[in-house]
């Protein structure tokens, strides 16, 4: 059911994303060039304004909701669940192998010293 609402929050961003780039700015929008002429003769400069105003505000509206509701149907971590990963179910099935033992150090046999001649 998360995945239904991601798909509509995304279909819904996108839109928003187009009715906003069509609106008239300052500097004239996208408008012109989409082909929103017509209708702008067909309801009038106002009516389209107010029009794609509220169809602005009503995505907003469905996107915020959306986003607020698709927070019930995440699924809730359990407690004594731990971390699902198949790395992680691996790592506890295998066994760390052990440490190679240390190999035997050789060391020469000191040198035997010879007594010092005795001085008379």
């Amino acid at each position: 059911m998360f995945t239904v609402f991601i798909v509509i929050i995304a279909i819904i961003a996108v839109l928003l994303i187009l009715i906003v780039l069509v609106q008239n700015s300052k500097g004239g929008g996208l408008t012109g060039e989409l082909g929103g002429m017509g209708a702008t003769q067909m309801f009038g400069v106002k009516r389209t304004t107010d029009l794609l105003e509220q169809i602005t505000w009503g995505l907003v509206g469905a996107l915020a909701l959306l986003c607020l509701v698709s927070n019930l149907f995440i699924g809730t971590p359990q407690a004594d669940a731990g971390i699902n990963s198949v790395n992680v179910e691996k790592a506890n099935q295998r066994s760390v192998p052990a440490a190679p033992a240390p190999a035997p150090t050789t060391t020469p046999a000191p040198a035997q010293q010879q007594p010092a001649p005795a001085q008379k």
